[in-house]
């Protein structure tokens, strides 16, 4: 959540000479321009890859501003932290301290704002203005309690199975009781269940997850007429980036705010919408302008990013695509090289050619954070590290959350959270025993048995130890937890906003964490209280935005905003721009970023377009436009490659070269077969295949199953080797099964058996 300054809502329109209007439109294009001239009513900006759109954007809110508009009636929206924090930064420097009516800009990723506006308006919106929110760990967790509330067996109801539906329910703002309204097969009631236990679990533990925070804001603005008139009056105008990405809460929200004004701007791109399996709906940007009658459209089709022959192959491939907004894509940024579409052997080839590439790139001159390898599947990351590392290339691979995913932070997120919530249950379980106090599970089990019957959180039933039948030497030690997490609770209520490394370091220091970490037995013991530390420091470096209401910041404040930001993290937030290293990533986290060279692994069918996208054709052409978003990562050169053969579970298996691939306009296209005819999978006989002398000579494990002898796979039966197929470190060996044809094995992993 970043605002720009504090509230200034009560000022009027004020008069900014400070700042020519004019000014802020030199050096745009004509389309760019008209977006950022643009003032009262409607716009869709439709923004092709690298056309500039952030300019636009945060060009638009300073002209707003220099037009006399406060800048606390501006709302803009986005969906990281880091384009949050890249528009604030533009802003600022466009549109100086000194200048009137720069106050009270929100520039927010839309859970972060929607985390505000529940705080702020609590009692109209149903919620505890002392929430935490759940990350995915706690959701499980959570899901795992309510299946068995709810008598659902968690081997035949998955949480995460549960969880989806259940998130998918609240994107659609179908809450438990609507949920259970629309149920209409066993199946579904069933997860009806599940959803009433796990939102009775959440209301117990003052808990929201990340879905809650839209749904619960979308539904408030559509029910609460005196509230939504309110929230629209503040934010006059509204801006949403990458609206293609929103989902229908998302549009609930931006429709209720700008409904009466209708002073909406979005900006986004039909083309780039590759979020479907979590909600996104390219209908919102496809029909905004039925949502919004009489909305101007800007298609800002110029890329200033990369090369023609790269923006001519993308531009081919998506007007495949029937459910998009055509818009012309081109470039002044030269020719360039044609896009090199390289057919290998096998997977370890493909992982070979791309680090080879990648070393041949770094001697010209490109540093190695600007080289990137982009893949659909994480799974496929995995021979592409063995070949950096064997050619000594320095490589990261994007996690997203993966540090505050460990271990070691999650519990000292933990300790905090039950501070900060006397009502996280989940919080208060992970960390009653860590470090061990000699409080055991069951002991535990017994608490929260009492705490369910009497309605209350599990931190107040731990008073009631004895009386659940606990131990007096365990009831002891759940006194002195009981104790110590009060005394912090009421250092927390007096404390300062800015002592909140302070406060985090001595809850680190009196829950005994370090010393806990320090007594591991491990290699990454150092590793672990640099985490730790690194805790403190993200708390100290954490700056608390100012309440919009002008409430009086304090360290309670401070720490919920500092949890709040912790579980907001996004995927591309974890992406360093200044890593002195390769970036391997998927293809769905590279969105929104650039690279001079991009290597795109694993072009094949079932893996580019995914196996599962053949069940529909609008799971096709996303596909196709997340093909599309990886290309358009390219700025000079681009390298898309697939293997005539590729592992999967231990089998070597023919593999076809995607359709995406075929669609591509031959002009901007060179193409390489390194693979010839070797492992061809067409199941012929050989006869004319070059590498046959050398594989009628099998050596190592591959002189144990010689040409025509019979064997057994525990799998596919009983088959006949036809031919032995030596590859780096590993031997495969073609089998004609009676069964199922033609396979190719791997002799490390097949469990073969000669007969």
């Amino acid at each position: 959540m970043l605002s720009l300054d504090a509230d200034d809502s009560s000022d009027g329109p004020v008069v900014t000479p400070a700042l020519d209007p004019d000014s802020l439109l030199v050096g745009l294009t004509e389309d760019q321009r008209t977006a950022v001239s643009h003032v009262d009513g409607p716009l869709l900006v439709l923004a092709g890859p690298g056309s500039g759109k952030t300019r636009v954007i945060t060009r638009r809110v300073a002209r707003l501003v220099a037009l006399g508009i406060p800048a606390w009636q501006v709302l803009a929206l986005t969906f990281t932290n880091k384009a949050a924090g890249e528009m604030k930064r533009r802003v600022e420097e466009m549109v100086p301290a000194h200048v009137p009516g720069r106050r009270g800009l929100v520039v927010s990723t839309f859970h972060a704002f929607c985390a505000m506006f529940l705080r702020r308006h609590a009692t109209e919106c149903g919620v505890d203005p002392d929430f935490v929110i759940y990350d995915a760990d706690d959701q499980r967790s959570a899901m795992k309690s309510a299946l068995a509330d709810a008598g659902l067996d968690a081997k035949n109801f998955q949480p995460a199975a549960v969880l989806s539906k259940v998130s998918g329910a609240k994107n659609q703002l179908l809450d438990a009781a609507a949920f259970r309204e629309e149920a209409s097969d066993f199946s579904s009631r069933q997860v009806a269940k599940a959803y009433e236990a796990y939102e009775r679990i959440l209301a117990r533990n003052k808990a929201l997850d990340f879905d809650d925070l839209l749904m619960r804001v979308a539904t408030a603005l559509g029910t609460d007429d005196a509230l939504r008139r309110t929230v629209s009056a503040r934010y006059r105008y509204v801006l949403i980036d990458e609206y293609q990405d929103t989902n229908r809460a998302q549009f609930a929200i931006a429709r209720h705010i700008a409904g009466e004004h209708r002073n909406i701007c979005v900006v986004g791109d039909p083309d780039q919408s590759i979020y479907r399996w979590r909600g996104a709906d390219i209908r919102n940007i496809l029909e905004f302008e039925e949502s919004f009658e009489g909305a101007t459209a800007v298609a800002l089709g110029e890329n200033f990013r990369s090369t023609e022959h790269i923006v001519a192959a993308a531009d081919s491939l998506i007007r495949h695509n029937k459910r998009r907004k055509a818009k012309p894509l081109y470039t002044a940024q030269g020719s360039g090289e044609q896009v090199r579409v390289v057919r290998v052997p096998d997977e370890h080839a493909e992982a070979d050619e791309v680090a080879k590439a990648i070393v041949s790139a770094n001697a010209a001159g490109v540093p190695w954070r600007e080289m990137a390898v982009l893949y659909r599947m994480n799974a496929l990351s995995r021979v592409v590290e063995d070949a950096l590392r064997r050619r000594q290339v320095p490589y990261r691979i994007v996690r997203g959350t993966a540090f505050f995913e460990r271990k070691e932070v999650k519990d000292l997120v933990a300790y905090l959270r039950i501070v900060a919530n006397a009502a996280d249950d989940v919080a208060c379980a992970r960390v009653v025993n860590v470090p061990p106090r000699g409080i055991g599970e069951s002991s535990v089990a017994k608490i929260e048995r009492t705490a369910l019957v009497r309605g209350i959180p599990l931190l107040d039933a731990l008073r009631l130890a004895r009386d659940a039948g606990v131990a007096d030497r365990t009831a002891r030690r759940i006194d002195e937890f009981r104790g110590m997490v009060s005394r912090w609770r009421g250092v927390l209520e007096q404390g300062e906003p800015g002592a909140l490394a302070a406060f985090v370091e001595m809850v680190l220091d009196e829950a005994g964490l370090r010393e806990f970490a320090d007594g591991t037995d491990g290699d990454d013991l150092d590793q672990r209280r640099a985490n730790l530390d690194e805790v403190v420091n993200a708390a100290g470096d954490f700056e608390l935005p100012e309440d919009p209401a002008g409430a009086a910041p304090t360290l309670l404040r401070a720490l919920q905003g500092f949890l709040q930001s912790v579980a907001l993290v996004a995927d591309s937030d974890a992406f360093d721009p200044e890593s002195g290293a390769v970036t391997l990533m998927t293809l769905h986290a590279a969105k929104g970023l650039e690279f001079e060279l991009v290597s795109m692994v694993g072009c094949e069918e079932g893996l580019l377009p995914h196996a599962r996208a053949r069940e529909g054709g609008e799971d096709i052409e996303e596909e196709r436009r997340l093909c599309f978003v990886g290309m358009t990562r390219a700025k000079r050169r681009l390298l898309m490659t697939y293997a005539a053969n590729r592992t999967v579970r231990g089998m070597r298996m023919s593999s076809m070269e995607s359709e995406f691939l075929r669609e591509i306009a031959e002009a901007n296209v060179a193409r390489e077969d390194l693979a010839g005819g070797w492992m061809s999978g067409d199941g012929g006989n050989g006869a004319d295949e070059p590498w046959r002398d050398e594989f009628d000579s099998p050596r190592g494990l591959g002189s144990q199953f010689p040409v025509g002898c019979a064997v057994r796979h525990p799998l596919f039966g009983v088959g006949t080797v036809q031919a032995i197929l030596p590859r780096g470190s590993v031997t495969s060996a073609r089998v004609a099964f009676r069964t199922v044809g033609v396979k190719t094995l791997v002799l490390e992993y097949a469990k073969l058996v000669r007969l």
